[in-house]
């Protein structure tokens, strides 16, 4: 070869595999770096309020486990203070997710109001995905007196760059926002109830 064409392949091979490290989807990212959390645990704090009864949270250790992963579906169990009742179910669907709330009792039975949430509808960013709130859901809120929860959307982060993972939750007149740091991992707490 002679060394003109040496270079250019030098700088085809440089630039192919350049563009290939940047071809990661914004879904595969995020699911990527959600992944790589597996197995640890994080503990957090409440960083956005928007009614009184939020503050019940500030006082207690709030704390997320990153528990159980597959290749479609991570579950993150959220402990608040002794409370172990809520899990936060995050599936891969194609080009999409979807995001449901897992609360329980404390002999493990459901909640009425469970397994609620909301699929992503665009590709997001990266570091972060939303979950408008889905039909089922929102039959479940209006059935059971929940109407202002028909318009939830939720989003998570993971910002690795940042040391920060968040769960939010917002809709007219409500931000519920929780920020957990992941410069620092802490002892898994127990299992949730109804995961023993």
């Amino acid at each position: 070869m002679n060394p003109t064409r040496a270079i250019l392949f030098v700088i085809v091979l440089g630039v192919s595999t350049a563009l290939s490290a940047d071809s990661d989807s914004p879904q595969d990212a995020f699911w990527n770096q959600l992944s790589e959390l597996c197995g640890q645990a994080f503990s957090g704090q409440m960083t956005g309020f928007a009614r009184p009864g939020d503050d019940g949270w500030l006082d207690r250790e709030v704390v997320i486990h990153v528990r159980e992963c597959t290749e479609r579906e991570i579950r993150i169990p959220l402990h608040v203070g002794s409370n172990r009742s809520r899990t936060w179910i995050v599936t891969r669907d194609g080009d999409r997710f979807r995001l449901k709330h897992d609360h329980r009792h404390e002999d493990g039975s459901e909640e009425i109001v469970s397994w609620y949430g909301g699929h992503t509808t665009d590709p997001g960013r990266a570091w972060r995905q939303t979950f408008p709130v889905d039909d089922f859901s929102r039959a479940l809120f209006l059935a059971n007196g929940l109407e202002v929860s028909v318009g939830n959307f939720w989003s998570m982060e993971v910002r690795p760059d940042e040391n920060l993972f968040a769960y939010e939750l917002v809709r007219a007149g409500r931000l519920f926002r929780a920020e957990f740091d992941l410069s620092q991992p802490t002892e898994p707490p127990p299992a949730p109830w109804g995961h023993d």
